[in-house]
């Protein structure tokens, strides 16, 4: 054993399986189905792990919430009732999902979140990029596109969201001191509807008629893309914003999105079913965290990432393709 841990041996847990026999795990994924263009990367990286570990009989039951925080507790109550060994979930309330997450954990099913946390509750992990460092790098990033003593906002989903939460406070707090004398004037919750986010953008565009730049910490560029335009304001007022679908393209290309910061949640799905599945069959301890790196996407890089290089229609859906929301019309002339 001395020797093993000396030379860093880890077990082969297909082999380990077959010298037992055929093993069995259920693993419950309760993440939002929409946006399908953040969300789908998300399911598709858990998938393609199942696929790897088919051999060890882990089961994956998908069993989606239509968007962040909508019936996440009913669904979370019907994929515990399925004898599953662990969990993988987004909180969109955490407070309210904190007593189903703790009686998870009392009765051995591991749970991890991803993509947003419940720290107060006792889930075994989150996978996700660290959200408040996507904050302060988006601040140093505004630093660079704006001048000092500029006036700038924060557009957000829900901010008892931890993951948007976060974010906001990272950004709010870096970056006075990124770009002197220059303030975060206000933040914007946009509740994930591109109405609601249009109609308010227009509002704060109108509010602060010097403002010099607008972050979007959440999957919901777009809309402000289209009240900058509505605004005669495109690629004067710089724009950074999260995640990356084909959507935005015409908008980075034309400088009305400087830039993005990508989350990488393909590979948050990846981990997020190995870490379960490491522990239920390796008897490996999971981390309490595990955070990964933000990207940021600009004009020279936008093709290096798989959300590019998929065939379109594969990350295409019915909400996906309904950009043309009852605000599009107004917001194209």
């Amino acid at each position: 054993m001395q020797i093993a841990k000396h030379a860093g041996y880890t077990p082969n847990l297909a082999a380990r399986m077959l010298s037992v026999g055929r093993a069995n795990a259920r693993i419950g994924v309760c993440i939002p189905r929409e946006p399908h263009t953040f969300y789908g990367q998300i399911r598709d990286g858990i998938l393609e792990e199942e696929r790897r570990y088919g051999p060890l009989g882990v089961e994956v039951l998908y069993c989606p919430v239509d968007r962040l925080g909508v019936r996440e507790a009913q669904r979370l109550k019907e994929v515990m009732a399925k004898d599953v060994q662990g969990l993988i979930l987004t909180p969109g309330d955490p407070t309210h999902l904190k007593p189903l997450i703790d009686e998870a954990e009392q009765k051995n099913i591991r749970v991890i979140c991803v993509a947003s946390d419940a720290p107060s509750s006792a889930r075994s992990s989150v996978v996700c990029v660290e959200p408040a460092v996507s904050g302060r790098l988006a601040a140093e990033l505004m630093s660079w596109l704006v001048p000092s003593g500029s006036e700038v906002a924060v557009v957000t989903g829900m901010l008892h969201t931890e993951d948007h939460l976060k974010k906001t406070e990272g950004f709010s707090d870096a970056f006075p001191g990124y770009c002197p004398g220059s303030k975060v004037v206000e933040v914007v919750e946009g509740f994930l509807d591109s109405d609601v986010t249009f109609q308010k953008c227009l509002a704060l565009l109108k509010k602060f008629p010097s403002l010099a730049g607008i972050y979007v910490n959440v999957g919901h560029s777009i809309p402000v893309c289209y009240a900058l335009n509505a605004r005669q304001l495109a690629g004067k007022v710089r724009l950074i914003g999260t995640d990356l679908f084909r959507e935005m393209v015409p908008f980075l290309e034309k400088g009305t999105i400087s830039a993005c910061i990508y989350q990488r949640p393909y590979v948050q799905g990846q981990w997020a079913l190995r870490l379960l599945v490491d522990h239920v069959f390796g008897g490996r301890p999971i981390p309490s965290s595990h955070y990964l790196s933000p990207n940021i996407v600009m004009r020279s890089n936008l093709y290096h990432f798989r959300e590019m290089r998929q065939p379109r229609d594969a990350e295409l859906s019915p909400v996906t393709t309904r950009l043309a929301w009852p605000g599009h019309a107004l917001a194209s002339r």
